[in-house]
């Protein structure tokens, strides 16, 4: 069926919800994992530290052994074996004695603290001791940061450095993750050519396709672009090849809300169309269908909608697709302009917000980039609202908050 009445934002969003798709999971080696989403928790196999280790290069020794001793009131001790890292001794730490040791090296029987070598003097095998030391000082004990057994990571998390290294500790090398959904960007227009010095005729350079192969990869998802003209039986063949290639389908331009135009004519003809036209500025034109399964969002061609858009109903897909539960994030600004709307639309007006106050950029149309480099959040003029006035408190998204 072909739809070209305004939905409100609300409706466009449970429609596109009532669509989504999950990703499949596959295995990777834990050095790929990085921000990749695990599909189950980690259980620790054993525990880390595995053994009493020194934390420091020093020397293993009981601790009563050095009460009392400062620089000028020294003790005296004999060195009886060394244990460098990886290495263990079957020594038995007795009064009087001390191992050299190194850090990470395992704690000998008899001894409970490691002196560092800062506090100490060495010549032929007599150490002198010039710092007191409590039991268990210097000294790293088995499953002090994890015990075999323990629960270390949750299911569904955007694995970041740390992570990896407690699934290391945990004894894992390879990792069960959600796939990256492979999205195909198809960006229409017979005007569009690549950057340059030299335009020539009525020419515009494709600019969107640069900006949503970066959106697409914020979102931790993989991106290639293709270039349509405006023509059906093209546009209709590239659909064809996108829908078995790629998991997404996101198009720019030819989506007017009328018959005629080739992006939402031809997913007409091959799917359904969900959604065409939703009341929302920048980006009435926004349309959403399924061909063969899977997912085509249709963003307009203008620059600065395509991006609004993109931000709004497809980066929160692309993240659930990963099991991410992403929401928008909304937080409170004092407005310094006044805006105007009107009853049942939504706007999102580019904005530069500090941490009190919000400062709108006003009367900058779709295709003005430059008013969207300027800006660092969208403030939000909700369907119910006709405006905010100045002094207003109001409803903003930071583009930070898009970070997972």
């Amino acid at each position: 069926m072909f739809i070209s009445e305004l939905i409100t934002v609300k409706k466009a969003e449970k429609i596109i919800a009532e669509n989504q798709k999950i990703m499949p999971t596959e295995i990777i080696k834990l050095e790929n994992a990085y921000q990749r989403v695990n599909y189950r928790k980690f259980i620790s196999q054993h525990s880390s530290p595995p053994f009493d280790r020194s934390a420091m290069d020093g020397y293993a020794l009981k601790s009563r052994e050095t009460f009392g001793c400062s620089p000028s009131m020294p003790g005296h001790l004999k060195i009886i074996d060394q244990i460098g890292a990886g290495e263990s001794s079957n020594v038995k730490v007795g009064p009087g004695q001390a191992v050299k040791i190194a850090t990470g090296a395992p704690i000998p029987a008899g001894a409970d603290a490691v002196i560092m070598e800062e506090y100490t003097y060495e010549k032929n095998c007599k150490l002198d001791i010039m710092a007191t030391l409590s039991p268990g000082e210097n000294v790293s004990y088995e499953g002090e940061d994890i015990k075999k057994g323990d629960k270390v990571l949750n299911e569904s998390m955007v694995l970041r450095p740390q992570d990896l290294a407690m699934i290391a500790s945990a004894g894992y090398g390879n990792v069960e993750v959600y796939q990256k959904p492979k999205v195909g960007v198809i960006v229409t227009g017979n005007e569009l050519v690549n950057p340059t010095f030299h335009l020539e005729g009525p020419k515009i350079i494709n600019s969107n396709q640069y900006t949503l192969r970066a959106l697409v990869k914020s979102s931790m998802a993989q991106c290639e672009v293709i270039h349509c003209r405006d023509n059906a039986k093209a546009m209709e063949k590239i659909l064809h090849e996108a829908v078995e290639k790629y998991d997404v389908i996101i198009t720019t331009g030819g989506t007017a809300i009328s018959k005629g135009d080739v992006v939402v004519d031809s997913v007409d003809k091959m799917g359904e169309v969900l959604i065409h036209g939703v009341a929302v500025r920048p980006g009435k034109p926004f349309g959403f269908g399924i061909i063969n399964d899977k997912p085509v969002f249709m963003l307009s061609g203008y620059p600065v909608a395509a991006m609004v858009l993109f931000d709004i109903f497809v980066r929160q897909y692309l993240l659930k697709m990963q099991n991410i539960l992403y929401e928008h994030k909304m937080v409170k600004r004092v407005s310094k302009k006044k805006v105007p709307s009107i009853l049942g639309r939504t706007d999102y007006i580019r904005a530069f917000a500090d941490d009190k106050i919000i400062i709108p950029i006003l009367n900058k149309g779709s295709g003005v980039i430059r008013a969207m480099v300027a800006s660092n959040a969208y403030l939000v003029i909700e369907e119910n609202r006709e405006g905010i006035d100045e002094g207003e408190e109001c409803g903003i998204i930071l583009f930070n908050s898009f970070k997972v």
